[in-house]
């Protein structure tokens, strides 16, 4: 952790209890030496926390913002896995410290990060002498798993176009994104979903704009993506 004030750490000792709860059951003693021992990162949007065959050195605690991880292709695609939230922790972190190997994805802050890094040796400790936090990070491989398990059911059995809809029904009804941004988020190339897009767009459906996709008619793009 970043030296500070007394205030400093006590805002941050805060913070951490206030996104993971599971902390409090920890002595306060050793609470404050994990923070000690943790580096605090804030790092801008865009920056790449981590790429594929990099080591892991820790697992880190989003405080802040929004880590995507997704798995790039050689062609300059990619597939976007889950996404980390404030008071969520990168589970593929944690399985490759867990499995000691190198990353398989990348993580890149969608928006301004900060996080807490547990060193590998802390967590290890973590994972067999606390249950809570044990318990939080297969609480999490489960959720993950599920998420990863529907992302690949979506992609072998739905079409694109409805799996499009569906997206911008989740995410709208205002989208601001590329037309890269959902390709990738789809697993898919730009120009096929801007073509999509474009068709929606001639059923009355969505509004196009720079960098924004505004869904005027929910209900009919509702029904699409139901087929």
């Amino acid at each position: 952790m970043d030296t500070g004030t007394e205030g400093d750490i006590a805002a941050l000792r805060a913070l951490v209890l206030a996104r993971f709860p599971i902390f409090a059951q920890l002595p306060a003693a050793r609470l404050d030496a994990l923070l000690a021992q943790s580096p605090l990162r804030r790092v801008p949007a865009g920056s790449v926390l981590f790429e594929p065959n990099m080591p892991c050195t820790g697992f880190p605690l989003v405080l802040e913002g929004s880590v995507r991880v997704s798995k790039p292709a050689p062609n300059g695609r990619e597939l976007v896995l889950y996404r980390v939230s404030p008071g969520e922790g990168c589970i593929l972190s944690g399985a490759c410290l867990l499995g000691q190997t190198e990353y398989s994805a990348r993580g890149v802050a969608e928006s301004d990060v900060m996080l807490l890094g547990i060193p590998s040796e802390q967590f290890h400790e973590l994972i067999l002498q606390h249950e809570p936090f044990r318990r939080f990070v297969f609480d999490m491989y489960g959720a993950r798993l599920a998420e990863v398990m529907e992302a690949v059911e979506e992609i072998a059995f739905r079409r694109l176009d409805q799996r499009l809809a569906q997206l911008l029904i989740q995410r709208g009804p205002v989208v601001n994104a590329t037309h890269q941004n959902l390709a990738d988020e789809l697993g898919s190339v730009r120009e096929v979903v801007s073509r999509l897009l474009r068709g929606f767009e001639e059923r009355g459906w969505v509004k196009l704009e720079r960098e924004r996709v505004t869904v005027v008619d929910p209900k009919s793009l509702a029904a699409f993506a139901r087929g």
